[in-house]
């Protein structure tokens, strides 16, 4: 099969867990392995025990004096001082009608624009085939993409954020499991993506353009030996779990499987740098400054963010770290001002980082992280906060908690400038919900997305892909949800959100949200719900109602009787 067709596929799933082990602590025994629906799984390590602590406190100071200064968007004035109530948006929309506020055109603009958050109801749900991955909006909003586990990457002209058109199809040929990122360039024109190879494929965004006429851009060429290696279904050096464009389009960054940041250089044709700086995988990567491709940031299994200044890495070392995870990082991404950067963990927290206050490389290198990790494995186990442990060296500024970072590498963004004023945080869930946070970790909204899609599509016998849910589990295949990724577009109060999505999490959907004032219904065209395919061509089999019994049921069914009928076949007797 194309999915285990290369014997170090294994491997790789196999040591990409949530964290190094480390070594044991004392007074621990090594527990071993064990196995767990036939994948190599470990148990949790038991901390050394330490004086119990509460989760950082909500509403927080550090957050309320962040929103109180004007970086993640304008505070609005009380109306009622003495009640403190804000001012509704009908009321601030007739204001600024009538230019009787105290408050510019502009600023109210914006104040308006932070109250406008997706609601749950969808406009559309896009159903794939397949588990989808990820997807993301265009910095202009022009553009949408979204990454599916069959190995191709659809992209859609969102330049109407209400009237999505379908755009064209782009395959990663010979991939290993599925697509784990991509990237789009910074001119909307090429769009990389990434497996777990070395590989990265670069096509063009032109419908135009052929879908096979893709580049492909070798990470493993460091340009020593001379030659290209060859595409194909043959030895891959690595695999790539998260990829990034530079500001200027000219080079992609990249982090792997063994242990390592790459630079690509597009016009060079080979990678230019390697930063083995990690003790585990890089699970994500980015640049710190939209405009300078010189700051990077890495956040690895190892549960450290380091901070990479290609100016002086004459000892290739990290300019600074950011500790305060206790388990592996599962995403990375700066608001683009080279300042603030944001990260999800795998011990269930979202945190804000500022660049000003990382910790120095001397004092990083005398502390072993592992000493703070339990070696969770967020794939298959549930995490207890009972046995949660603050980090004591935490150097970031805020917490955010709620969503859950289970099963999957869940990601976790900034809000846009344009259609949120930069007001919010917002991150994918297990539980099949986007968690919106307000700077103070307070919510300030959640879109649930399981509850939006439920029963969107009948269970098809014929379409038989293996859920994720281990056998053994309970109701293994009714239909669960886990939003793995979201997008707020950038213009409007519109976020998508892609997911594992159906019956047993074995398909893939994305989901349209926008503001609608939390209205059930509308009486615009389309109607909201609408199901559509890849192609955004409305299939009325969607509407069917699902079938007792299950796909899975079904698909056993068949095999039993197959068997029955071959073993009668053979000897005769029954089975």
């Amino acid at each position: 099969m194309r999915l285990f067709g290369h014997s170090g596929l294994r491997d790789l799933l196999t040591t990409h867990r949530s964290g190094a082990a480390g070594d044991l602590l004392p007074g621990e025994d090594d527990d071993g392995d064990e196995e767990l629906g036939g994948i190599s799984t470990w148990r949790r390590r038991r901390r050394a025990k330490r004086p119990s602590k509460q989760y950082p406190t909500v509403p927080s100071e550090e957050g309320k004096r962040l929103m109180e200064s004007g970086t993640f968007g304008d505070c609005g004035y009380y109306e009622d001082k003495l009640r403190r109530r804000k001012e509704r948006l009908a009321r601030r929309l007739i204001y600024r009608e009538l230019g009787s506020h105290a408050d510019s055109p502009s600023r109210t603009n914006k104040l308006i624009s932070q109250g406008l958050i997706p609601s749950s109801n969808a406009d559309t749900i896009i159903h794939y085939n397949s588990r989808c991955y990820s997807g993301q909006f265009s910095d202009d909003g022009n553009f949408f993409f979204s990454c599916a586990q069959d190995f191709k990457v659809r992209m859609y002209d969102t330049s109407n954020p209400y009237d999505w058109k379908y755009y064209k199809t782009a395959l990663y040929p010979y991939g290993q499991w599925t697509i784990t990122d991509a990237s789009l360039s910074p001119d909307n024109r090429f769009l990389a993506y990434s497996s777990i190879r070395s590989i990265v494929c670069l096509t063009p965004t032109d419908p135009s353009v052929p879908d096979d006429s893709q580049n492909f851009l070798d990470f493993s060429d460091m340009g020593h030996t001379g030659r290209r290696h060859q595409f194909g279904g043959g030895y891959s050096h690595f695999g790539i779990w998260s990829i990034r464009f530079s500001g200027d389009g000219r080079e992609v960054v990249a982090g792997t499987s063994d242990h390592s940041v790459y630079v690509y250089d597009i016009e060079a044709k080979r990678s230019i740098l390697r930063i083995p700086g990690h003790s585990d995988d890089v699970n994500a990567v980015c640049f710190g400054d939209n405009s300078s491709p010189h700051i990077l940031y890495s956040g690895s299994d190892d549960t450290l963010i380091k901070v990479w200044d290609r100016r002086s890495m004459g000892d290739s070392r990290e300019a600074g770290v950011f500790m305060g995870h206790t388990e592996g990082l599962t995403y990375v991404d700066s608001k683009g001002d080279g300042r603030y950067v944001l990260s999800n963990g795998k011990d269930q927290t979202m945190k804000l980082w500022d660049l000003r206050k990382m910790m120095p490389t001397e004092k990083a290198s005398e502390l072993d992280p592992a000493r703070f990790s339990t070696g969770f494995d967020y794939r298959f186990m549930a995490f207890s906060e009972a046995e949660y442990e603050p980090h004591p060296y935490d150097c970031s500024l805020v917490t955010f908690r709620g969503h859950r970072v289970l099963k999957t590498l869940i990601r976790c963004h900034f809000s846009p400038p344009g259609s949120t004023d930069s007001r919010y945080v917002y991150s994918g869930s297990e539980d099949g919900s986007v968690y919106i946070y307000n700077m103070d970790a307070t919510l300030a909204g959640k879109i649930d997305v399981n509850k939006a899609t439920f029963h969107s599509r009948p269970q098809d016998p014929n379409l038989y892909t293996h859920q994720y849910e281990m056998r053994g589990s309970r109701n293994p295949d009714q239909w669960k949800t886990c939003v793995r990724d979201a997008s707020w577009h950038p213009n409007a109060p519109v976020v998508a959100a892609t997911s594992w999505n159906g019956w047993g999490m074995s398909t893939g959907t994305c989901s349209v949200h926008s503001w609608n004032d939390n209205a059930e219904d509308d009486e615009g065209e389309p109607k909201m719900g609408l199901r559509v395919d890849e192609h955004l061509e409305e299939d009325r089999r969607l509407y069917e109602q699902p079938q007792t019994g299950g796909r899975t049921s079904q698909f056993r069914s068949r095999l039993r009787s197959q068997r029955v009928r071959q073993t009668d076949e053979d000897d005769g007797a029954g089975w």
